[in-house]
């Protein structure tokens, strides 16, 4: 897959993650499991690109004598997740065209 693609998809799973309840990070890896396979390193880099691009913001809570850091949707991130929708039906056309002689129909 595309690399930017690739990348765009796992800023929308991530914002996707969040977009009910603020959570952290080895929670988010943990809801994605069933839909895919995320490491840490993954996670924690695109977490700061979402950061950086105010899609989400961060907080420190004091967990079991430790800081653990919560990350919580912003409205851009929000709107994000709406763009992605839209554009999700234009890459879903795309993909028909792309893959309409495999089907039979020319």
């Amino acid at each position: 897959m595309d690399i930017q693609l690739k990348r765009g998809l796992l800023d929308v799973c991530v914002l996707a993650a969040i977009r009910n309840e603020d959570s952290y990070g080895y929670k988010i890896i943990k809801d994605m499991k069933p839909y895919l396979e995320l490491s840490e390193s993954t996670l924690y880099t695109i977490l700061k690109r979402l950061e950086a691009g105010k899609l989400l913001t961060v907080r420190s809570v004091e967990h079991e004598g430790r800081l653990r850091k919560y990350y919580h949707i912003t409205e851009a991130g929000k709107s994000r997740i709406e763009e992605f929708k839209q554009d999700w039906q234009e890459i879903v056309s795309v993909y028909n065209f792309i893959t309409r002689e495999d089907n039979g129909n020319e």
